[in-house]
């Protein structure tokens, strides 16, 4: 079975076109690197819960979209090796300068899943 990282984030509206633009150039890179699948996708039917939510997990302002992504991999050992070498290629540093990010990095969150059923 393969690998998924999964990563979820506050983007503001306003900064929607600069972020598509970001994750399409990022999302070449790491396809480019042995990748399976990357996607980036935007909220269309998010509501808020009762307990959790999308939006509350991210604590989403007004003027915000959620936006869930997951890039597919192989396996953990080759994701390890993408994300090492898609980490270290200057053109991300290019596409994604410190402090310049379109988008709330202190409210995303990610992380790394095996899946346990895939039809």
């Amino acid at each position: 079975m393969p690998y998924v990282d999964g990563f979820v984030l506050p983007v503001p509206k306003k900064n929607l076109a600069a972020y598509r633009a970001i994750a399409r150039k990022a999302g070449k890179i790491w396809m480019e690197y042995g990748a399976l699948e990357y996607y980036e996708c935007v909220e269309d039917d998010v509501k808020p819960g009762k307990h959790t939510s999308f939006p509350q997990a991210v604590k989403l302002k007004p003027d915000e979209v959620v936006v869930f992504s997951w890039i597919v991999y192989k396996s953990r050992a080759q994701r390890d090796r993408i994300n090492a070498k898609v980490m270290a290629d200057p053109r991300m540093s290019a596409i994604c300068p410190p402090g310049k990010m379109p988008f709330d990095g202190k409210r995303m969150f990610w992380g790394g899943f095996k899946p346990i059923v895939q039809i």
